[in-house]
């Protein structure tokens, strides 16, 4: 499902080339269950960023579902995000003034989804979420783990291949986080793939594989592979 080949991103910091990522090779299969671990600096925000299509390589290949990213443009990578992957970040990114509703719609708004299945469609994926009697709260309404709820219901509302988790607990207390991480294995269960960057090891323990990346390298590749 995902194939890294080569992947290198350099950024410049004044004067200087700063290696983000190195020769990086990875791959993914659907379904599968991967925290990519390591210190700050090492990398994993810049590996999910290319993966998640916010960002290019400055050198390699990236495939998704069959799809070369690499090669197409600034549009056709935004049409292939918003089908084929879904964000889940630790401080929500919701937008203030909508509702949890109209928050979760969104992806299908833009997808140009009929009203009528737009409202069915958020409607019982918030009723799923434990979230049917907050549909038309706001997010200054809503606690830390119902926020982050409405962000995975909004990430996933689409039905992605997968779903890219930066720190997704990162902003919540324990209950509220353990809530977070259920919901987002057994998504994970139903068959979207869940990669997942985080520095809590008890958390990455909870994942199939383990990716630990220092300085821009895939140091370890651990754990069962699907």
């Amino acid at each position: 499902m995902i194939r890294l080949r080569n992947i290198e991103r350099v950024f410049l910091v004044g004067e200087e080339r700063v290696h983000a990522l190195r020769d990086i090779e990875f791959s993914a299969e659907k379904g599968e269950y991967i925290a990519i671990m390591g210190p700050s600096g090492s990398g994993k925000s810049t590996l999910l960023n290319i993966l998640g299509l916010l960002d290019r390589p400055d050198n390699g290949i990236y495939e998704l579902d069959d799809i070369m990213t690499t090669s197409l443009d600034d549009k056709e990578q935004a049409d292939v995000r918003r089908h084929k992957i879904g964000f889940v970040f630790q401080f929500f990114h919701l937008v203030p003034r909508l509702t949890a509703e109209q928050n979760v719609e969104l992806p299908l708004v833009l997808a140009g989804v009929d009203k009528a299945e737009r409202r069915k469609r958020v409607h019982e994926t918030l009723e799923a979420f434990g979230l049917g009697d907050r549909i038309n709260h706001r997010p200054d309404q809503l606690s830390g783990g119902q926020r982050q709820r409405v962000a995975i219901a909004r990430a996933t509302i689409m039905k992605p291949s997968v779903i890219l988790a930066d720190e997704p607990t990162g902003n919540l207390d324990r209950t509220s986080g353990n809530d977070v991480v259920e919901i987002l294995e057994e998504l994970n269960d139903q068959g979207m793939a869940l990669i997942m960057v985080t520095h809590d090891p008890e958390l990455g323990m909870r994942a199939q594989r383990r990716i630990k990346m220092v300085d821009g390298f895939i140091e370890e590749d651990t754990g069962n592979r699907v």
